[in-house]
């Protein structure tokens, strides 16, 4: 996919209507990334070919350096929270600004100088043809790219992509890169609500949801060269929050399923615990010394006839959601066409 020439004029693929040049977005969340941001914004692409209007964003998650300052003299527009909120929080603000400037295209990359900014053209070729809705860049999906970094950070990389895979029924190599790029109906039917990160919640939403995505392979530095990750500078912690997330969107996309598999994993023990009991009281013609397997069964059905309802009662209120994404989604692009014309200076 990396051969992919982003010399294409953009049209229906990335929801314009017509060959028209497209408004991109480039977004870096950052904290306390003084010593990078300079950089990274200035290294940024500002002429594509079929893109009219380039605008970098920095969402200051709480920096108690120069940050802020630093980044609105490389020119980027700077939104601040007065609190770190996590990342997941900053993504969200970042997608609320990219949906008001109705932009076409929208790209994150990370502000600490992992990623290559020249790189960024690769991320956006599938999507500017027309042949993606949401292009996220893989450190993993061609082997002589792969990063340095360590054994654990590789393994639990692995892990939580096999788990997204599976969760979503479809293959990916890298499921945790920053450096992504949306076109305007993956921005408008984007629905998030994890505040710690978002990279997992994005590939479950637009997934349940049938978008188009692809994975394109790009060279990432394994290590910062300043500072500590704040999202997986603890593995356990990134491995519990992620996790977390990972359930809860799973849960309110699939309710019948979710529930209906915690359903069976009690009705199996339920069921044995009985058929022990039962095959028991006909050999001995006594209940005793096993009254404790008929009501443990007893009490394990029990959960799992109250785990199938609330199966259904959950399948019933995520028709509902899928309605009320829908209006939603329908708001966001008619909000959308009326959009601030392009800045050809």
């Amino acid at each position: 996919m990396s051969d992919t020439s982003p010399a294409t004029r953009l049209s229906n693929p990335i929801g314009s209507g017509s060959e028209v040049p497209a408004r991109l977005l480039v977004s870096l969340p950052a904290l306390d990334e003084s010593a990078t941001i300079e950089e990274v914004i200035a290294q940024i692409p500002r002429r594509l070919e079929g893109v009219g209007e380039v605008e970098v964003l920095v969402v200051d998650d709480g920096s108690t350096d120069a940050t802020a300052e630093l980044a609105e003299r490389a020119g980027a527009h700077v939104i601040r929270h007065d609190v770190t909120l996590g990342v997941g929080s900053a993504f969200q603000t970042a997608l609320a600004y990219a949906r008001e400037r109705g932009v076409d295209l929208f790209v994150t990359i990370d502000a600490d100088g992992q990623f290559d900014p020249a790189e960024i053209p690769l991320v956006m070729a599938p999507v500017i043809a027309g042949q993606a809705d949401f292009a996220t860049g893989s450190r993993f999906i061609d082997p002589s790219l792969e990063p340095e970094m360590p054994r654990m950070k590789r393994w639990g990389n692995r892990q939580v992509a096999r788990i997204v895979s599976g969760l979503t029924r479809r293959h990916f190599d890298d499921v945790s890169c920053g450096m992504r790029c949306y076109n305007r109906e993956a921005i408008l039917h984007l629905n998030l609500l994890g505040k710690f990160t978002y990279t997992h919640e994005v590939l479950l939403d637009l997934c349940f949801k049938g978008l188009r995505i692809v994975e394109v392979p790009i060279r990432v530095r394994g290590e910062r060269a300043y500072g500590t990750s704040r999202v997986a500078g603890s593995l356990l912690r990134y491995a519990v929050n992620t996790v977390r997330i990972l359930v809860a969107a799973y849960r309110d996309y699939n309710p019948l399923r979710f529930f209906g598999s915690l359903a069976a994993a009690l009705a199996g023990p339920a069921l044995v615990l009985e058929i022990f009991f039962v095959a028991h009281y006909f050999v001995t013609g006594s209940f005793s010394p096993h009254l404790w397997a008929g009501f443990t069964g007893a009490g394990l059905g029990s959960l799992a006839i109250l785990m199938l309802f609330m199966g259904m009662i959950g399948d019933m209120l995520n028709r509902h959601r899928v309605y009320l994404e829908e209006i939603l989604y329908e708001q966001r692009r008619r909000r959308s066409r009326q959009r601030p014309p392009v800045d050809r200076s």
